[in-house]
């Protein structure tokens, strides 16, 4: 199966259709340093802790932001990485997506700029057809994995609203992430459950993907600073290839850093959002 192909081959009805072949980054948003050894704290406490990281980032109000994706299945593996800026209290982002390189080191495509809104995503140099200075948009509650996977990049505040659906947690100890500070926490998140106690911008999404994804539970590491915020957070999903009935292992990671960032967001007007087919490579 050639991932980098049927990704670019989807557009929004592909992607909404079957999620296979949609991006990937490696695990390689790396941590600086080493856990220290720490008395595990209750899990009571842990789980406490990680549902309030969510409203810990609206309250820091913006950050800049590093996102990695690395699909593997059937023995090929995608790497796709992203970076730009995140507002939480307007649940606006923007985000500069890198899709992988070919096996001769080319990229077979140029940035893809993605814009996350309540509900929506927007993606401008999509190709598959769609005119250069044209965004299309997606409606990410109609689709399978509620946008966690599909853009490449999983939208920061829907990950830390995962961590609203935190059953189980363990507190592993304090290491260091980009120089900062941080206790690490790793457990079991029920997607089921993070979509009802999630904002109303991803109840549905998450509600999508608890549905559409192979199992409701995504492990995951998250490391929080001081104040509560997530710096690091990865999660590890699992979806049914739609064309090949596999089983698509997504592990999925995201950097927050250089809170307070000035952010700002336009979202395309209606006169520049594509409306034909998306056709298929």
């Amino acid at each position: 199966m050639d991932l980098r192909r049927h990704w670019r081959a989807g557009g929004a009805v592909g992607m909404a259709a079957a999620t296979t072949g949609f991006l990937i980054c490696a695990t390689g948003c790396t941590a600086g340093g080493e856990a220290t050894t720490e008395d595990a704290r209750p899990a009571g406490d842990a789980v406490r802790v990680l549902h309030r990281a969510a409203a810990a980032l609206v309250e820091a109000g913006t950050s800049k932001a590093t996102t990695s994706m690395e699909m593997a299945a059937g023995g090929t593996r995608v790497t796709i990485r992203g970076e730009g800026v995140y507002d939480y209290t307007k649940q606006l982002g923007r985000l500069r997506v890198l899709l992988p390189q070919d096996p001769a080191g080319v990229s077979p495509h140029r940035p893809i700029t993605e814009l996350l809104a309540p509900g929506a995503l927007f993606m401008k140099n999509r190709g598959a057809g769609v005119p250069a200075d044209k965004w299309v948009r997606v409606d990410t509650a109609t689709l399978s994995d509620g946008n966690l996977v599909t853009g490449g990049a999983t939208d920061p505040f829907a990950a830390a609203e995962v961590l609203r659906g935190a059953r189980e947690a363990t507190y592993v100890g304090r290491t260091r992430v980009a120089g900062t500070d941080v206790r690490h926490y790793r457990g079991i998140a029920d997607l089921a459950e993070a979509a009802k106690s999630a904002s109303p911008g991803n109840r549905g999404p998450l509600g999508a993907a608890a549905k559409g994804f192979a199992t409701t539970r995504v492990p995951f590491d998250a490391y929080l600073d001081d104040q509560g915020r997530i710096r690091k957070l990865l999660h590890r999903f699992s979806f049914v290839n739609g064309q090949q009935k596999d089983t698509v292992a997504v592990a999925s990671t995201t950097l927050l850093f250089d809170f307070g960032a000035p952010v700002r967001v336009r979202l395309p007007r209606p006169a520049d959002i594509y409306a034909g087919r998306i056709s298929e490579q």
